[in-house]
């Protein structure tokens, strides 16, 4: 059995990843360019050969179960991982099935929001999760090619960091925003709400496809909305919301991240005429207004949008910052793991880094100036607790505090936005690689620059489908020199330690 085990490990990794991955986006740019000229026949075509292609299923597959961030959460049966033997057989059901696939019920999870009220996740089969990656595949180029460029959310090479860049071109200076006003527009139980018809009627897909897309849909309803609702767990759920509301953006200028949306209003815009234009774009996708949350603000008062404050101070000078809200979060975050009885100090500064980096990076766009940003206080608090551990010197302490909390450089306002209506899927690889390795910095930075934006195993653009990690090639995690460095995909640094025998 171990050797059997160890035979379709090799076969696994042994697969063409490169030649997949190069298949599959071959297909994908040709059903893009296809919609963009308005041959919808065309790219249901492209689209079936999609469904069908070995390539598309073996790299489903694997983001489902090696690359997504819940691969390890268990569905209805109970399943939180699948062994490679497994995988096989997973690609010859989707190979077999695909256009008559038959979801499983889904696993319901409480998970609790800001205002005390709980948010049902619905978790799919990880077979279930990997059907709809494949048909996400499909499905993702063909409406990229109809997005509307001011729309952020759960879309592929772009980013919440847009659409702040966007409020701060609109809302400086020059653009005379303290004279504007903002229309928060908060979404009564958006993807609870939405029509199944809203989505299918607007769908670019094959009539198998719709079927399964149905079938989905039907799977994860309340019972009392059997016509409503989109699954808050599936992998093709965001997409599938960003179909139903793309055109909204249109009404009026807009910024919109998923389904949470600010409305820019300059001092001649009727307000309630563009609420009503709104309300009526909702209502035909069985969406309504949340009167109680939606708000118009001038913009001097401030207003908060995707964890940032927004502000046009009185000298017209644009500002934001990390909100109230999100500090309050990631300080909570952050004294639970200082504070944790059990943990050594060498252990929360492993745990306390990504929080910490993962904040920063976050908010780097952001004036990060003065005590409290600046995170002074809880690393002042941090030092006087890893002092008080036994063995502890003062120079040992201020090293692990460094490693706690990992200096990340910050630029206010100054991160560059995608051009106009670009996508990953036009076949400007060399565009998209370079944006993507601006995200990095450091040593990462460098890496990617001396390897041309491409993978060091794969020879693969390095675009934002993966992350990119850092290899180092003799296994010495302290040997930072640069020959000693290559930066990879997520999954060929996975396969590059297993195939040497290292975690």
């Amino acid at each position: 059995m171990i050797r059997h085990s160890q035979q379709a490990s090799e076969l696994w990794k042994k697969l063409p990843w490169k030649r997949f991955r190069r298949n599959l986006f071959r297909l994908q740019n040709r059903v893009f360019k296809a919609v963009s000229v308005g041959n919808l026949r065309k790219a249901r075509s492209l689209q079936k050969l999609i469904f069908k292609s070995t390539a598309a299923r073996f790299l489903a597959i694997r983001q489902v179960t090696q690359l997504n961030a819940g691969k390890k959460t268990a569905g209805v049966d109970g399943k939180a991982f699948l062994t490679i033997e497994e995988r096989f057989d997973l690609s010859n059901l989707l190979k077999e099935t695909v256009n008559q696939w038959k979801p499983s019920k889904l696993r319901k999870i409480p998970i609790p929001k800001k205002d005390g009220t709980k948010r049902m996740l619905k978790v799919p089969t990880i077979a279930d999760r990997a059907w709809q990656c494949l048909v996400k595949y499909a499905l993702e180029p063909a409406h990229e090619a109809t997005f509307h460029a001011r729309s952020y959310g759960f879309r592929t090479g772009r980013s919440a960091h847009d659409a702040q860049k966007v409020l701060f071109l609109n809302l400086n200076s020059h653009a005379n925003g303290i004279g504007k006003r903002v229309l928060e527009l908060d979404i009564e139980k958006c993807f609870d709400r939405i029509n199944h018809a809203a989505i299918l009627d607007n769908l670019i897909a094959p009539k198998g496809v719709k079927t399964g897309i149905f079938r989905c849909l039907k799977a994860g309803v309340n019972p009392g909305f059997p016509e409503q609702g989109t699954v808050q767990g599936g992998v093709v759920s965001p997409l599938l919301a960003n179909i139903a509301l793309n055109g909204i953006e249109d009404i009026h200028q807009s910024v919109r991240y998923a389904d949470d949306m600010v409305f820019i209003l300059k001092p001649q815009d009727d307000a309630e005429e563009i609420l009503t234009r709104i309300s009526k774009f909702l209502a035909e996708r069985g969406l309504k207004v949340s009167e109680r949350k939606t708000k118009l603000t001038r913009t001097t008062d401030g207003f908060d949008f995707l964890g940032w404050h927004f502000k046009v101070q009185t000298n017209g000078k644009f500002r934001s910052v990390p909100s109230v809200d999100n500090f309050k979060a990631f300080r909570q975050k952050v004294k639970a793991i200082v504070n944790h009885s059990n943990y050594g100090a060498t252990v929360k500064a492993l745990k306390l880094a990504p929080v910490v980096r993962g904040w920063r990076n976050y908010h780097r766009f952001c004036k990060l100036e003065g005590s409290r940003f600046s995170l002074y206080f809880l690393q002042n608090r941090a030092y006087k607790v890893f002092n008080k551990e036994p063995k502890q010197t003062r120079y040992s302490t201020k090293r692990l505090l460094d490693q706690a909390f990992p200096a990340v450089p910050y630029s206010e306002n100054k991160h560059v936005n995608v051009k106009g209506e670009k996508s990953p899927y036009d076949g400007d690889l060399t565009y998209w690689s370079e944006r993507n390795s601006k995200l990095y910095d450091g040593a990462t930075s460098r890496v990617l620059k001396r390897q041309n934006h491409s993978c060091a195993c794969c020879g693969y653009k390095m675009t934002s489908e993966e992350q990119v990690h850092l290899h180092h090639q003799d296994g010495n995690h302290h040997n930072w020199k640069a020959t000693n460095l290559e930066a990879l995909h997520e999954s060929c640094h996975n396969y590059a330690h297993r195939s040497k025998g290292t975690a």
